[in-house]
């Protein structure tokens, strides 16, 4: 049986405004799918002789990631969680070290994937993941390297050697992302496959081999979560001894180094999604080469990618270019300099701004608000609260809240008094009142907060309980 681990932690920023520190990529919705990239991953799964996957992802993601598990049927679903980000060989370590202690005298066979590619034929897929399985039996590393489409310069590649079996060969060596001229060298030699960051290979075998070209790395990972704490479905790694472990990527640490790494040859409609130019080439698109998405007017428009979340854009007489609107922030670029977009996201950090954290809609355990409006001291929430779902039981310290209840029942505490608002009713929590906020129903239930004092910041919370482990 195969294991597969998905790493489901970075940011996206290239893919900003839609994806944030908070909310990336691979848990959006970017293609004609009705599913996240995260759940796309798991869905390409089915049907394989595969064990629940396990998954990695960082602390602010948890309830996200295990929200999505739930959605596609997976609310077991394991999910280690980083506080940090190290890169991608020690999160593998960490899903190894986890698989081994599972698996006794077992020698584990893991499929690491990445939550956020897209992988539009699942049969090619699938198919090169069975080619790969004997392989990783005989003690090799199995990366899987991509049939280049075109001479890219943004992916790193793999120059293949020996034929081991049909598709299979040998790793001869990994190369850097190459200029233009170097990228159509390769790809009229043929000898030449992208690099996906997708392996399999025995959980005992990667820890070797680990062992063997980073130790510092192993003993990192080995000692963080062997004083891990669970809760739920969640293994917590601890924090400090975690953040001490070396920033490394699996290709870096390990398979640029091993004598066992194998590849195998896969064409299966592959992309990474890394930039929004890269979203347009895999959409469909009109007859003018117009990929649009959501309340959108183009005239004499071709080429472009637009994205319209909460509002009506029009395009007149442009051509090539990327135009994302979201609630809070727009950006038009032209194709060719998408890769720049994070550029933008860290302009946006160093000035203090927040839109690279967050959208204005803000997703929790218990449901979602948005922040429809604020002034210097107020700010209106509307705020949706799952049928059996609660808020912690909490106090501020600069403000005020009045709730009014659109649709369903609320049940308030307030102070020493509880007691049910329904439709059209509203509540008052004074400042510095304990309170709390339930769902009793079997409904969603909506209300409209009317926040108003000081200091309205989201810091500004003394829980005293709560049943999602927040502090």
């Amino acid at each position: 049986m195969i294991h597969p681990v998905i790493m489901a932690g970075g940011t996206g920023s290239r893919l900003w405004p839609l994806s944030r520190q908070l909310n990336p990529k691979q848990f959006l919705k970017l293609t004609d799918s009705p599913l996240s990239m995260l759940q796309s991953t798991v869905a390409r799964l089915e049907g394989m002789n595969a064990d629940k996957p396990l998954l990695i992802c960082n602390e602010e993601h948890r309830f996200l990631a295990a929200e999505q598990m739930r959605q596609s049927g997976q609310e077991d679903v394991q999910i280690i969680l980083e506080p940090c980000g190290r890169n991608t060989a020690p999160a593998i370590a960490l899903a190894a070290i986890q698989l081994c202690e599972r698996a006794g005298n077992d020698n584990p066979l893991m499929l690491v994937l990445a939550a956020d590619h897209l992988i539009q034929d699942t049969e090619a897929f699938q198919k090169g993941v069975a080619k790969a399985v004997p392989l990783a039996e005989q003690g090799k590393l199995v990366t899987f390297g991509i049939v280049p489409s075109h001479a890219e310069t943004g992916y790193g590649y793999i120059h293949r050697g020996t034929e081991l079996a049909n598709d299979c060969y040998s790793v001869d060596k990994f190369v850097e992302k190459p200029d233009v001229n170097t990228a159509n060298a390769y790809l009229t030699s043929g000898d030449y496959l992208w690099n996906s960051g997708m392996f399999l290979f025995s959980a005992r075998d990667y820890l070797k081999e680990l062992e063997t070209h980073r130790p510092d790395i192993l003993s990192a990972c080995r000692a963080a979560i062997a004083d891990a704490s669970k809760d739920l479905h969640f293994t917590r790694v601890n924090p400090q001894l975690f953040a001490d472990c070396p920033s490394e990527s699996v290709d870096y640490a390990v398979m640029e180094k091993t004598d066992k790494a194998a590849v195998v040859a896969l064409d299966a409609g592959w992309s990474d999604i890394g930039s929004w130019s890269a979203l347009w080439d895999v959409s469909s698109k009109d007859d003018a080469g117009n990929s649009l998405t959501g309340d959108v007017i183009a005239k004499d428009t071709a080429n472009t990618l637009v994205r319209a979340d909460s509002r009506l854009v029009a395009t007149v007489g442009v051509d090539n270019l990327v135009i994302i609107e979201t609630k809070d922030a727009l950006l038009v670029a032209h194709k060719d300099k998408v890769q720049d977009v994070k550029s933008v996201v860290e302009q946006i950090r160093n000035d203090g701004r927040h839109e690279h954290m967050n959208h204005r809609e803000v997703y929790r355990p218990w449901g979602v608000y948005d922040s429809i409006d604020n002034g210097a001291r107020y700010q209106v929430k509307r705020i949706t609260v799952k049928p059996g779902a609660k808020l912690s039981v909490q106090m501020h310290h600069h403000r005020a809240e009045h709730w009014i209840v659109v649709s369903g029942t609320a049940q308030v505490t307030n102070g020493e008094k509880t007691y049910l608002v329904t439709e059209n009713q509203s509540t008052y929590i004074p400042v510095g009142q304990v309170h709390s906020l339930e769902n009793p129903g079997v409904i969603d239930l909506e209300l409209i907060e009317v926040q108003s004092g000081s200091y309205l910041g989201e810091d500004d919370i003394v829980r005293y309980e709560d049943r999602y482990g927040r502090k």
